[in-house]
């Protein structure tokens, strides 16, 4: 791909690329080699304000279009995401630091499949109910503000795009700063399926800037944001007073139970490559790993075993890239430091530069053992390649130690059946549970408990976040 040819000094708004009112250049850093790719246009408030009026002005329209034609565009918009599938590769791959072979099953085979999964119900929206003497519509929820993060871009941005395109609804999108060149892929995608003008509109910029002025704008009726929780807190805050609809998905500090019938190398295994991958920079990565007290030695010989042969690397034999910027490093770094400071045992990795990386922004994958839940490295998201090996003795003290916690975003289970597992699962108070190496489904609602946030992505449930039900009371 030629980042040269993509419009990333421009704003994708009303259907044409167009300059910021005042927005300054932002470079996108490659984190593997500490160069930059390319510089990005930061909006601002008043490029928000002519996004909204856009969107506003194109709901009239599209809010009121038949389900068909929005089913034709979406599946336009998917065939063009996989004719340009390299591309998007590439984009998430160059700025993320993700191994390519990787980013292509991890960050881009899913959101073709969402997009036109996601098609596929848009004519949910005409069908009506009966309640009674009463009919039910459904409705779109208007114009949307959408704050997607750095460390699933793509994922994200089909998470929110796709339902809200289905339901009716327009948009503008905000990616992040540091991994912005796939919604600039996107952009230019949606504007080939021939989108009309306005219903979806590119925004890159600062949080405080773009994503303040979208959470708070009064002409937005929802803003759904995926990220911290403290800037979660933030985005709802903003959205009050004007009592928008507001979606997060926010951060997680998620359990991972070994049962004392599982099978322990393949469940060690298995959680440390879910905790490795993508770099530790996953919100459902399963970083607290739970193993009976009388396994405990040998489950901590393994994890040592898988994080020492874990390849390093952007290469297509590697497994772990580096971390996305210098300031993601130095926060998972800090993370370590702290773990020793109250005690855990540094079982390999740590917080030295890898021998073989002395340039990019890498970590080694570290495992913590000797780890109590009241550690700062058990109670917050390192957002890093850290496992914290945690002892339990029965299973009523997993449990308590899996739900001790101000997180309920994911989970996970290793037992030596489904249905074991399952007993286990219903047990935690999470919004996911994989079980036995179950693999995501875009076909099932994804979101939290407690702090993780709430409202739900994907499935069902993702499109029922834009919809406005209006009941209608016929006479009897």
């Amino acid at each position: 791909m030629d980042l040269s040819k993509l419009h990333t000094q421009k704003l994708y708004i009303n259907g044409e690329w167009q300059g910021s009112k005042g927005g300054e250049l932002h470079p996108v850093i490659n984190p593997a080699t500490e160069e930059t790719l390319c510089e990005v246009v930061q909006g601002t408030a008043a490029d928000v304000d002519n996004a909204v009026a856009a969107a506003r002005a194109a709901f009239k329209d599209w809010g009121k279009s038949r389900a068909a034609k929005r089913q034709a565009l979406m599946h336009a918009i998917a065939d063009g995401m996989e004719a340009r599938k390299q591309d998007l590769i590439e984009a998430v791959s160059l700025a993320l630091g993700c191994p390519a072979h990787i980013t292509e099953w991890l960050h881009v085979d899913g959101p073709i499949y969402a997009m036109r999964y996601y098609a596929d119900r848009a004519e949910q929206m005409e069908k009506t109910e009966k309640a009674a003497h009463s009919v039910v519509l459904r409705e779109p929820v208007g114009v949307c503000g959408f704050i997607t993060p750095w460390n699933y871009p793509l994922h994200q941005f089909v998470g929110k795009v796709a339902p809200a395109l289905a339901a009716g609804c327009t948009m503008i999108q905000k990616p992040s700063e540091i991994t912005p060149l796939q919604d600039y892929v996107m952009a230019e995608i949606i504007d080939a399926a021939g989108l009309p003008a306005g219903v979806f509109n590119l925004v890159p910029g600062p949080g405080p800037i773009v994503g303040a002025a979208l959470s708070a704008h009064e002409d937005i009726d929802m803003v759904s944001f995926t990220g911290s929780t403290r800037a979660g807190i933030e985005v709802a805050k903003n959205a009050a007073p004007t009592v928008k609809r507001v979606t997060q998905e926010l951060g997680g500090k998620s359990p991972f139970i070994i049962t004392p019938d599982a099978d322990l190398d393949a469940a060690v295994r298995w959680g440390c490559e879910d905790v490795f991958i993508n770099s530790g920079q996953t919100c459902t990565a399963l970083t607290r790993m739970l193993v009976p007290a009388d396994r405990y030695e040998d489950a901590v010989a393994i994890a040592k075993q898988v994080a020492e042969e874990t390849a390093m690397g952007t290469g297509a034999d590697d497994f772990m890239g580096p971390l996305s910027s210098a300031r993601q490093r130095d926060i998972v770094r800090g993370y370590i430091n702290k773990g020793i400071e109250e005690g855990a045992r540094l079982v390999t990795g740590g917080d030295e530069t890898p021998e073989a990386f002395p340039k990019g922004f890498y970590v080694k994958p570290t495992v913590f053992a000797n780890v109590t839940n009241d550690m700062t490295i058990a109670r917050e998201e390192i957002f890093g390649p850290v496992t914290c090996m945690i002892p339990y003795k029965d299973m009523d003290e997993a449990i308590a130690i899996a739900n001790d916690t101000e997180y309920g975003l994911s989970s996970g289970v290793w037992a030596k059946d489904t249905d074991s597992a399952m007993l286990v699962a219903r047990r935690i108070e999470a919004g996911l549970c994989f079980v036995n190496g179950g693999d995501f489904n875009y076909e099932a609602p994804f979101g939290g408990y407690k702090r993780s946030g709430n409202g739900r992505e994907f499935g069902e449930a993702g499109l029922d976040e834009f919809i406005e039900l209006k009941s209608i009371q016929l006479p009897e």
